[in-house]
This record gives structure tokens, C-alpha cells and sequence, in this order.
């Protein structure tokens, strides 16, 4: 089996791509289209498959020693009342770990921390990939060829790789939800770890950081494309009623620190994650909403499992198939989860249901609430080393 990968992406699930094909012998350029790292993003939650996932490639206790468990918080109404709690201690005696939140900067700092520095080529972008033979792929960037055994599509929601593999695939569509989100310029008092708020058709969250900064995000139904002069002063007047600490969190926040995305996904799955030398991961290949707090998880995931397929496997295109079997079912189950989840969450609208919802939830005992997530926070890697 050959050794040489190029990784199209610099982002978390390129970075742990490039990691565990490196634990496992490989040698491996990444190519990131950005001319600067500037590492945007505000922040992440990671569950214990990621925290797993991470743990395998060698950076676990880094990203733990950086992170804040997620113990105390839940969901809310917009007057305050609790609608569910969840308990991080519980969640960390079921699965090992609770819910950890890191500045997404970070996260992308500690991974590009475990390679070495002349593997990630930046200003790079790949505008070409083929399989020019049985053994051997090729990847156009600019004036450059480079060769190598396989190629890892790591570059994300709009991945230009998918479109050349799947050319008839509609690719990414608009959720229906847009995001504004930031981290806190300073500390903020915060009596939970992590808390979400749904009203009509809008959420509004944060999660703590272990530097008493926060990162809060605010999901609205709205147009795709819908843009505002003044985010901070527009969210201040559609959350001026909501509870606290919502109005101290936006008071904390520089305008130019709002970073604005609208959701997209992958609603139409794909009917491989590899073809020939040729594998797609993460968002690329099964962007999701981020109402189950996943996509990172799922994207780690997929890292670990194509480096332990690479290891095991007598050929790339076994090893391929082997980690399109074992990826594909999963992440496509998680992304239709987490679409069900924000319609029946942030997504609704309509007064009846959203009561309906809220009754439902206030009624469903704790130990229901931590089996759907157990669901997805328990997953167990397969071994590097």
C-alpha cells in the first residue's frame, strides 16, 4: 500500500485527517486555500466520541487541559423557566466524559500543534483532482502537480472535491436557519456551564469557557442571505424581553467580533464517502445543523476510522471501503437526528406547537433526555497504536 496523502482543507477534520495518517506512518501535505490563518470561529462543543476520537490521535489531554466540562445548564423558555436540565456529571459516569467547550482557535492551534510545521502548505488551493491510475492520484494547485496515493477531501459544506466526484448531487441547501454567534470580548458571571433558549423561531445559547469568557450564538428563522448593518443592535431588539444573562452576554461583545453564517446541509445524502484513491470527510461529505453538536465530533470520527482502515487494510481501495461502510451509516444518521432536532427545537414557529413542544419536554424524565444523547456520545475508536 502506498504512503503518500494530500488533505484538501485545513480545518479541524483536515488537521485530524493529516494526524492520524501521520500515527500511522503516513507522509501528508495539507493543502488550506487561505492565505492567512486567521482561525475564525467562535466556539465548540465537543462530546465524549470527539474527546475519544482526539484521544487516539494524540491530542486528547492538550484539548482537555483547554477545555471547561459542561456540568450545569439546559434549555429554556425566553421568560426563563426551565424546560429540561442536564446534568454533565451523570452524562460523564455514563460515557467518561462530559461535554467540553473550547474557543474553536484553539481547537485548530493544539491539531496544527501535533504536525509539523512544512505540512500544511497555506495559500494553497487544489483545483484539480484525478486518479491518473491504479495507484496514483493527482492534484492540480495552480502551476503545481502533486502526486500521491490518496487524496483526503477535507474542505468542507462546499467541498469543490465533492462536486467533481458527484457532479449530479444538488449538493449543499439552505436549513431554513441562520447563525450569528461571537465570543465575549471579557468574563462574564454565568450561574450554568452551557444553556439553550428556544422561543418562535429563534435560540439563543452560550457555553463557557475556562477563561470566564463565554461564546454565545443565536439561531433565527430567516431568508438565506439575510444580512444586517448593525448585527448587535438587531439582536439586542429581537432578545430584549429574554432572560438574563442573554442582555450581559450581547453588552460583552465588540460588533466586529459577530461572525454571521447562514446553515447549510447535506440533505441529500451521498451514496459513497470514497471513489477509487479518493475520500471525502467531515462537512464534505456529511455537512449537518448544529442542533445536536456533532459536526466536529462526526468529522474527528471519520479521521480516526480512515487512518485505522489505512493501517489494517492490504489496499487503499479496501481500506476506502472499508471506511465508507463504517462512516456512512452513522454520520448520515446523525445529520438526519440533528435536522429532527432543530425542527422540533429552534425551528418552530407556530405558538401551538412550540407550547405543545415545551409541555413534552417538561414532561420527559432526565434519564429519557441522557438515552438520546448517549445515542450519539457513545462511540468507541478504533486503536492507532
Amino acid at each position: 500500500m502506498g504512503n503518500t496523502a494530500v488533505v484538501v482543507g485545513g480545518g479541524i477534520g483536515g488537521l485530524a485527517a493529516a494526524i492520524g495518517l501521520r500515527r500511522i506512518g503516513w507522509e501528508v501535505r495539507i493543502l488550506e486555500r487561505a492565505a492567512v490563518l486567521q482561525d475564525a470561529g467562535a466556539g465548540i462543543s465537543l462530546a465524549a466520541n470527539g474527546l475519544r476520537a482526539l484521544d487516539e490521535l494524540g491530542v486528547g489531554e492538550a484539548v482537555r487541559d483547554a477545555s471547561r466540562g459542561q456540568y450545569s445548564g439546559g434549555t429554556r423558555t425566553p421568560a426563563g423557566s426551565w424546560l429540561a436540565r442536564m446534568d454533565g456529571a451523570v452524562l460523564e459516569k455514563a460515557v467518561g466524559a462530559p461535554i467540553m467547550g473550547i474557543p474553536r482557535s484553539t481547537l485548530h492551534r493544539l491539531l496544527r500543534e501535533a504536525l509539523p510545521v512544512e505540512t500544511l502548505l497555506i495559500g494553497t488551493e487544489a483545483d484539480s483532482v484525478r486518479q491518473t491510475g491504479p495507484g496514483a492520484v493527482r492534484v492540480g494547485c495552480g502551476d503545481t502537480i502533486l502526486e500521491a496515493d490518496l487524496v483526503v477531501a477535507a474542505d468542507g459544506v462546499g467541498s469543490k472535491v465533492r462536486g467533481l466526484l458527484f457532479p449530479a448531487h444538488p449538493g449543499p441547501v439552505y436549513s431554513g436557519s441562520t447563525v450569528l454567534r461571537a465570543i465575549t470580548e471579557q468574563t462574564v458571571e454565568l450561574r450554568t456551564d452551557f444553556e439553550l433558549t428556544w422561543g418562535q423561531g429563534a435560540e439563543f445559547g452560550h457555553l463557557a469557557f475556562r477563561d470566564g469568557r463565554a461564546e454565545w450564538h443565536a439561531v433565527l428563522n430567516l431568508p438565506a442571505g439575510t444580512r444586517f448593518t448593525d448585527p448587535l443592535a438587531e439582536l439586542r431588539r429581537r432578545f430584549r424581553d429574554w432572560h438574563d444573562p442573554i442582555p450581559a452576554l450581547l453588552d460583552a461583545t465588540r460588533t466586529a467580533a459577530v461572525l454571521h453564517h447562514d446553515v447549510n446541509e447535506i440533505r441529500t445524502p451521498l451514496p459513497s464517502y470514497a471513489i477509487g484513491r479518493i475520500a471525502l470527510l467531515g462537512d464534505a461529505a456529511h455537512a449537518m445543523t448544529p442542533n445536536l453538536g456533532q459536526g466536529a465530533c462526526q468529522a474527528l470520527e471519520d479521521a480516526v476510522t480512515l487512518a485505522a482502515a489505512l493501517a489494517t487494510e492490504p489496499t487503499v481501495e479496501s481500506a476506502l471501503a472499508r471506511y465508507d461502510a463504517e462512516r456512512r451509516p452513522r454520520s448520515q444518521a446523525v445529520a438526519r437526528a440533528a435536522r429532527q432536532a432543530g425542527r422540533m427545537g429552534q425551528q418552530l414557529s407556530r405558538p401551538l406547537a412550540v407550547t405543545l413542544r415545551n409541555t413534552a419536554m417538561r414532561l420527559t424524565p432526565s434519564r429519557a433526555a441522557t438515552r438520546m444523547i448517549l445515542r450519539h456520545h457513545a462511540w468507541a475508536p478504533p486503536q492507532l497504536h
